[in-house]
């Protein structure tokens, strides 16, 4: 078995490993920190897990060396100790946003401070095994995804794929995002009182996840607009751009269809028929896919494409998964064949 452990498990995020790992056939579950909650055992934050560990949270100084060592704090805190996490295992999947872009001004840029550990962004490959599958299978640093760019970039990538995409017009995606996004900790907009029955748009322009949709996508005129809906766990993407001249329907079902073929977790929605006839966060609950879907104004060009995701699982714990499974050669949907509810 290959032993792991959790520095930072009280959050949704590290609900969602703890989750997954403790079912995982591979991987054996030593130590889960949390100092707000030392001592007490995981499953009094994580009620889903009463009967399934007997695991309480450690100091994170009382660490001891493992295979593979997930984290799971806030941003910034990573990098501050990255040198000294390193010693502890010789893989590391990093759930925040500390090693997601590549270049130090680019993150200045959007994070508007210095780099604390510069020279470690090179070492971590971006966590979205859909665009990375090769590097992950011999990658030993893996950086977190954010969830509304997992979406954004889902979407695009069938039309960016097979070079559809007219990039003299400007992409637009609206983002409509569930509650839990906020973490754990909240703050005063996440209160029941002033979320419930929302439909709020919080980030017009210059959200920081639009950054990771410029590096991964190669997509220069972008923007993302973020809307909080009345959802606990969800991200439904709604790109608007224009195809090139000529790009017909028929290529759309093409490029999509192959983007789904290639990839495990990604399915293509779009029905004539039924409730369900395009994306969906409300069925994917749980689950690591992400559904796609699409539709073509074929006289003008215009092309909308949708993802759905659960931003807790393709959207941040569920891919680190499928990493881990893709680092250490695994199969790829190992302990995450969890097909979602419905209805729920």
């Amino acid at each position: 078995m290959t032993n792991i452990s959790i520095i930072g498990g009280s959050g949704y995020g590290g609900g969602e490993l703890l989750r997954l790992l403790l079912a995982h056939p591979r991987v054996e579950l030593k130590q889960v920190t949390s100092r707000s909650h030392l001592g007490e055992y995981v499953y009094q934050v994580h009620p889903n897990l009463r009967k399934r560990t007997r695991l309480k949270f450690s100091d994170p100084q009382a660490l001891e060396p493992v295979d593979i060592l997930f984290l799971a704090l806030p941003h910034g805190q990573t990098q501050l100790k990255i040198n000294q996490y390193a010693k502890l295992a010789p893989k590391i999947i990093d759930l925040s946003a500390d090693f997601r872009l590549r270049d130090v001004d680019f993150y200045k840029e959007w994070y508007g401070e210095k780099h604390a550990a510069p020279e470690w962004l090179s070492k971590f490959v971006y966590g979205l095994p859909e665009i990375h599958r090769a590097e992950l299978t011999t990658a030993n640093y893996v950086s977190g995804i954010g969830c509304n760019a997992t979406a954004s970039n889902l979407a695009l990538l069938p039309l960016v794929k097979a070079d559809l995409l007219d990039l003299s017009t400007p992409v637009l995606i609206e983002i409509k995002v569930g509650s839990s996004e906020s973490g754990a900790g909240g703050n005063m907009g996440s209160l029941h009182a002033e979320r419930a029955h929302v439909i709020r748009t919080f980030s017009a322009f210059g959200h920081r996840h639009t950054a990771e949709v410029i590096q991964e996508m190669g997509v220069k005129d972008i923007s993302l607009t973020l809307t909080a809906v009345d959802l606990v766990r969800g991200v439904l993407a709604t790109a608007h751009a224009k195809v090139k001249q000529g790009v017909c329907i028929k290529d759309l079902w093409k490029a999509y269809r192959a983007i789904a073929n290639g990839n495990p977790f990604l399915r293509v929605m779009k029905e004539r028929r039924g409730i369900y006839r395009v994306p969906e966060p409300k069925i994917l609950a749980g689950s690591n896919y992400a559904d796609l879907g699409f539709d073509l104004d074929e006289s003008t060009g215009h092309v909308v494409s949708i993802c759905a995701i659960d931003n807790l699982m393709k959207g941040a714990s569920g891919s680190a998964v499928q990493c881990m499974n893709l680092m250490m050669g695994w199969e790829e949907t190992t302990g995450l064949e969890f097909m979602g509810l419905h209805p729920i």
